[in-house]
């Protein structure tokens, strides 16, 4: 049973953007000023649910109903209350695009900076612990999970969101279905790589319990599973039953006369 007092907040998004208008002449390698600029980007929808939630509790917002699609205002001003509350942020290329693309637009409407929240990347997490195929969530999801990524065959590639973008209301309920299943998918991806993870942070400082733990799901049901070395010390090692997730003690095993024995 996993400590209750003082976890950490987790949840799981991604967003989708509108692209930047441009005038170009030509289809190939072009470099756009930012005098070609006609339009910019903006972000036309998000999904996101908490780790621990359920299907029904997904939370759903897009541009639908504004008169400018770009108009993200109201949208971003949701973002950033789900950024104040939470520690943690899933997201598939979450670091390099999900939370910097926010962040712009949070910071060009004038809001203040949310509190301190980090990203649990999917994609830099596949990359760290094996060699895939295909790191995209495309590939990942299908093949590691039993929730695929949704595609939208009614408006395929870029005119799903060209169709937005006109207004057409068929092509943004596409986008709500494809939206939604992404944050799933994302979520079953983490739990799959989680225990593969070296580097996860230690949940486990969120809380007040002395009980040793878990410290990726913060389960109290660890087997102790013989020991790991380094060049001058000996640690006890756990495997956690319910994730399945590797841990060592932080402190070393060796008595004081050991250690000073042990040659450098």
């Amino acid at each position: 049973m996993a400590p209750v007092n003082n976890r950490p907040k987790i949840g799981v998004i991604d967003i989708e953007t509108a692209p930047i208008v441009g005038n170009v002449w030509g289809l190939y390698d072009q470099n756009v000023g930012i005098n070609q600029i006609e339009k910019e980007w903006a972000i036309l929808s998000f999904a996101f649910v908490d780790l621990e939630g359920r299907k029904k509790d997904v939370v759903y917002m897009d541009n639908s109903s504004n008169d400018d699609p770009r108009d993200d205002f109201v949208l971003c001003y949701a973002l950033w209350l789900i950024l104040d509350e939470y520690d943690f942020l899933i997201a598939q290329n979450g670091k390099r695009f999900d939370l910097k693309k926010i962040r712009a637009r949070l910071i060009e409407h004038g809001f203040p900076p949310h509190s301190p929240v980090q990203v649990l990347d999917t994609m830099l997490m596949a990359r760290q612990v094996a060699a895939f195929t295909s790191n995209k969530l495309e590939w990942l999801s299908v093949h590691l999970t039993d929730i695929p990524k949704s595609k939208h065959k009614k408006f395929p590639g870029f005119e799903l969101w060209a169709e937005c973008l006109k207004g057409n209301p068929e092509a943004w309920k596409a986008m709500r279905r494809y939206n939604i299943p992404d944050i799933l998918a994302c979520r079953a991806l983490y739990l799959k790589l989680r225990p593969w993870v070296t580097d996860h942070p230690n949940l486990n400082v969120y809380n007040d319990e002395t009980n040793i733990s878990c410290p990726r799901c913060q389960s109290t049901d660890l087997a102790e599973r013989g020991f790991q070395y380094t060049s001058v010390g000996k640690y006890q090692r756990y495997q956690c039953r319910p994730c399945l997730g590797w841990t060592r003690s932080r402190f070393t095993l060796n008595t004081t006369a050991k250690r000073k024995s042990l040659l450098k």
